[in-house]
C-alpha cells in the first residue's frame, strides 16, 4: 500500500549513511530518483537504441537493394496485364503497387530482426510512466501533514511540503525540459546537416508551388516547447518534494539524452568515415556484428 511505501521511504532515509550536514530526505529523494532511472530507464533506452540501429544497418540496406528489383518486377507484371491509361495514371498505379510490396517486405524484415519502429518508440516511455507517476504520488503523500518533510528545507524550498516560494526549481524544470528538446541538433554530423538543408530546400520548393507540406518534427518540437512552459506552471503548484523529484529526473534524462546522442554521433561519424566497410553482403552475412 501507499502508506507502507511511505514508511519504507522514511525508514530508508534514516538508515542511509548520509552526512549530518546533508538534508536526509532531499538526499534520499535524489538517490531514489537516480537509482530508479538507472535500473528502469537506461536499460530500455539502450534496448531501443540497439533496435533502431538494427533497422538502420540491417533492414534499410536490404530495402534499398530490393526497391529496383520490385520496380522492374511490377513493370513487367503491368506489361503482361496490358494495363492501359495515360502516362500519369500508369505511373501512379506502378508507384502504388511498388509501395504496397515494399511496405509488406519492410514489416516482415522488421519482425524478423525484432526492430519494429512502434515498439522501439513506445516501450521506453511506457515503462518510465508508471515509475514517474508512482513516485510523484508517493512524494505527494509524504508531503501531507503530519510528516517529517515539513521540518526540512532544500535550496529555495522552505520545506519539502510547500511550493517553491521563489519558483526557482519549477523554472529550472522548464529550462531542463526545453534543453532536452533543443539539444537534438548538437550532435548532428556534417552529412546529416547537409541532408537537412537539402530537405528544407525541397520543402521550400513544394511550398512555392502551392503544395501543402506537413513537418511532423516541427509540430512535435513546438508541442514539447509548450510542455516545457506547462511543466513550470504545474511544478509551481505542487509540494517541494515532488518538484525536487521532477527536477532530478529531468536532469538525469537530459544527461542520458546527451550520452545517447553522443553515442549515436560517434557511430554516424564512423559510418561516414568508412562507408565501404559496411556493405549489404556483410550485413546479410554477419548481421550480429552491427548489434551494439
Amino acid at each position: 500500500s501507499l502508506d507502507t511505501l511511505a514508511e519504507g521511504f522514511l525508514d530508508l532515509a534514516t538508515a542511509l549513511p548520509i552526512p549530518p550536514s546533508w538534508p536526509p530526505y532531499s538526499t534520499t529523494i535524489i538517490l531514489c530518483t537516480v537509482l530508479s532511472r538507472l535500473a528502469l530507464t537506461v536499460p530500455f533506452s539502450i534496448w531501443a537504441k540497439r533496435r533502431q540501429w538494427r533497422a538502420e544497418e540491417v533492414v534499410m540496406p536490404i530495402m534499398r537493394s530490393m526497391a529496383p528489383k520490385v520496380a522492374r518486377s511490377v513493370s513487367e507484371e503491368m506489361t503482361r496485364e496490358r494495363v492501359h491509361g495515360t502516362k500519369e495514371q500508369i505511373r501512379a498505379i506502378h508507384s502504388k503497387r511498388v509501395k504496397e510490396i515494399l511496405s509488406k517486405q519492410r514489416k516482415l524484415l522488421f519482425a524478423e530482426h525484432q526492430c519494429q519502429p512502434a515498439a522501439t518508440m513506445l516501450i521506453p516511455p511506457v515503462t518510465q510512466l508508471p515509475v514517474f507517476v508512482g513516485l510523484s504520488i508517493l512524494f505527494s503523500r509524504l508531503s501531507q501533514a503530519p510528516t517529517p518533510f515539513d521540518s526540512e528545507s532544500f535550496l529555495t524550498l522552505s520545506t519539502l511540503t510547500h511550493v517553491d516560494p521563489m519558483g526557482a526549481l519549477p523554472i529550472a524544470l522548464g529550462f531542463i525540459t526545453l534543453a532536452n528538446v533543443e539539444s537534438s541538433r548538437w550532435f548532428m554530423t556534417d552529412a546529416q546537416l547537409k541532408r537537412e538543408e537539402q530537405v528544407q530546400q525541397w520543402k521550400a520548393q513544394r511550398v512555392t508551388r502551392g503544395e501543402t507540406v506537413l513537418e511532423p518534427q516541427k509540430i512535435v518540437k513546438s508541442s514539447l516547447r509548450l510542455v516545457s512552459v506547462g511543466r513550470i506552471l504545474i511544478a509551481s503548484m505542487v509540494p517541494g518534494s515532488v518538484v525536487l523529484y521532477w527536477v532530478t529526473s529531468a536532469a538525469f534524462g537530459l544527461l542520458q539524452t546527451w550520452m545517447l546522442d553522443y553515442w549515436e554521433f560517434r557511430r554516424k561519424r564512423k559510418l561516414e568515415a568508412y562507408p565501404s566497410q559496411i556493405t549489404l553482403g556483410e550485413i546479410l552475412g554477419h548481421g550480429h556484428r552491427y548489434v551494439v
